[in-house]
């Protein structure tokens, strides 16, 4: 397998990168961790006429803290995501859904931003950051602008990024105090793409009643599916069992997938509410204990 023939640029810089980007509008393709893009080059299901590499441009990577946001450089390796301890006590649903991306060896080269861009329905990024409610930071031409996840993704493999611009960061906020999370999924083996992942969070008052929570589905559609109205069984109820299975069910009402060679439409539908009950569970649990 063989890449098709494309001009290689490297950058040193944002502005350089724009630059090109602009050039060669939408025959460009930007190279970050190259996990997704290299085997599609190697099949050619892509054949972008320059391939314009990230890895030597400065200022896209690193976390860092901001008043109640964490902010991730869009060329931060994903194992460098895993294993830190800021996201791990700030942003704890990210942290946890990090190992079951691929292998270690993919999370070593791997990039936030690499991934989130790409899209893949059946990510675990995608999904975090909806549920979050995460903000992109894209720059172009035109300077800096600010997307928020439920419109950044658009569908299938396909984001609110222009062919002009740049992701550069991703914004998600810090978790607050009394709060719960977990990301649960079903996959063939571990490593492989989710037949369904659900990420969840939880947040109670001091008597132990929700106060806020979201849902946000992964594998069931051509982006994340932000389930609004199964929130809305348990906001202002004491975690429990009923207000979990009422949460579950709908989820379940809402997904609208299809089948395919790995799983049928029938079986996420029903996959993506137990694991919203499960997820529930957990994740209200957690919050139980931080409330301590």
């Amino acid at each position: 397998m063989k890449p098709p023939p494309f001009e290689y640029f490297a950058p040193a810089s944002v502005k350089e990168t724009l630059d090109l980007l602009r050039e060669h509008g939408d025959q460009a393709k930007l190279l970050a961790g190259g996990q997704s893009l290299v085997p599609m080059l190697n099949f050619r299901l892509v054949r972008p006429g320059a391939l314009i590499d990230l890895n030597g441009v400065p200022g896209l990577d690193g976390i860092r803290e901001e008043p109640g946001m964490l902010r991730i450089g869009a060329m931060t390796r994903q194992r460098a995501v895993e294993r830190s301890a800021v996201v791990r006590e700030r942003c704890p649903l990210l942290a946890e859904a990090m190992p079951q991306i691929g292998h270690v060896q993919i999370r070593n080269r791997g990039t936030i931003g690499g991934s989130l861009v790409h899209a893949d329905p059946a990510a675990e990024l995608p999904a975090v950051v909806a549920a979050l409610g995460g903000e992109l930071i894209v720059r172009g031409a035109a300077g800096e602008r600010t997307i928020a996840a439920a419109d950044f993704f658009v569908g299938y493999l396909t984001t609110a990024v222009a062919a002009d611009e740049l992701l550069v960061a991703v914004r998600l906020p810090v978790a607050p105090p009394r709060a719960g999370h977990a990301f649960v999924e079903v996959s063939r083996r571990h490593g492989d793409f989710a037949l369904v992942g659900v990420a969840v969070t939880v947040t109670l008052d001091g008597s132990g009643v929700c106060t806020s929570a979201a849902i946000a589905v992964t594998g069931v559609g051509p982006a994340p599916v932000v389930a609004a109205d199964a929130v809305a069984a348990l906001v202002g109820q004491r975690p429990a069992t009923t207000a979990f299975e009422e949460a579950a069910r709908r989820v379940s009402a809402q997904l609208e997938p299809h089948s395919d060679l790995h799983a049928s439409a029938e079986y996420r539908k029903q996959v993506g509410g137990v694991l919203t009950r499960r997820a529930l569970a957990l994740a209200s649990e957690r919050a139980a204990g931080a409330s301590r």
